[in-house]
């Protein structure tokens, strides 16, 4: 009996859905397909351990997982979930017709508890873009997801929960979020405000026309002088940022996994600081899956480098 569900991947800063069909027929062994990493591959065992945990079993008989489209690589322990979850209504341990409308997405612990995802906006934003109902995902990365509207963002903590929400055996209420006015209450708040700056008047107006104008700054002076406090305030002087801006700067961190379990919208300007010792990778980005360097993380915000000399040879290569 073959299964579906419906994952997401992560390419750059956009999300591109993952089609995961799962096969028990007769015969044995385990076998997975379309361009896993070893992250992905691994997941056998942690689907299985997870099964063990909540008296579920995994088939012996020949299992095939294959994630298409299968010419893009697959990578991260985010696909347990969708994965666990076909294998189950393959084998005919669950029965559910709710499988087609979600987006699934989630890390299996052992014990069957799920950790939070990388990528939860980007995926989101897909997932509406493609029309399904709804995102099953980590409860710690339901309030990024649930940003997202009219997608019903479905916050589980362990597979035990996301089976019961499949099979109406658990209610499990979609999160509610109001952009609009998260990002009405939210906006303008600094840890770190420009006021507070007593005297230094000659650099504050240096800052001030600088802000204004959207030039870079160049700052020399001994140490303690006061460069990274007044750099540190420089985005509390810029412009509020926009709806769009909050949320082309949240999709941006979310790949990266900088959000945190609490985050949702980024409504304050970034400020990224990065060490003069920074490679010109995690500098600029870049790799292999292609990640945000720290110039993509100061998007819509303020790049602070300090004593970094060798500027020149990054930017030449």
């Amino acid at each position: 009996m073959i299964s579906k569900t419906f994952g997401g991947a992560v390419y750059g800063v956009d999300a591109q859905i993952i089609t995961i069909e799962v096969n028990v027929t007769q015969g044995k062994d385990f076998y997975m397909s379309g361009l896993p990493d070893s992250a992905v591959k691994e997941s056998q065992h942690r689907v299985e351990s997870s099964f063990k945990s909540l008296d579920y079993f995994m088939p012996r008989n020949k299992v095939v997982v294959n994630l298409a489209p299968a010419d893009i690589r697959k990578e991260g322990a985010a696909y347990d979930l969708p994965i666990a979850l076909a294998i189950l209504a393959s084998s005919g341990q669950i029965k559910t017709e709710k499988l087609k409308d979600y987006i699934i997405m989630g890390e299996l612990a052992l014990d069957g508890i799920l950790r939070p995802i990388r990528g939860a906006l980007p995926i989101a934003i897909q997932a509406r873009k493609e029309s399904f109902k709804g995102f099953i995902l980590p409860k710690s990365n339901a309030l990024e997801a649930g940003i997202v509207n009219n997608l019903d963002v479905i916050g589980v903590d362990t597979l035990q929960e996301a089976i019961g929400f499949l099979t109406d055996e658990v209610k499990v209420d979609p999160i509610k979020i109001d952009t609009r006015e998260l990002f009405t209450t939210k906006s303008n708040l600094y840890e770190a405000d420009f006021r507070d700056v007593q005297g230094q008047e000659n650099i504050k107006r240096s800052l001030e026309i600088a802000a204004g104008g959207g030039h870079n700054v160049i700052m020399i002076g001994p140490p303690g002088a006061g460069k990274t406090m007044l750099a540190k305030r420089l985005s509390s002087i810029l412009p509020p940022l926009t709806i769009q801006e909050a949320l082309e700067t949240t999709k941006i961190h979310s790949v990266a996994g900088k959000l945190g379990t609490d985050a949702n919208l980024m409504t304050s300007r970034p400020f990224r600081s990065p060490h003069h010792t920074i490679s010109d990778v995690a500098l600029v980005g870049g790799g292999g899956n292609p990640q945000p360097g720290e110039i993509s993380l100061a998007h819509n915000g303020v790049l602070f480098l300090e004593n970094c000399l060798n500027l020149k040879e990054v930017f030449w290569k």
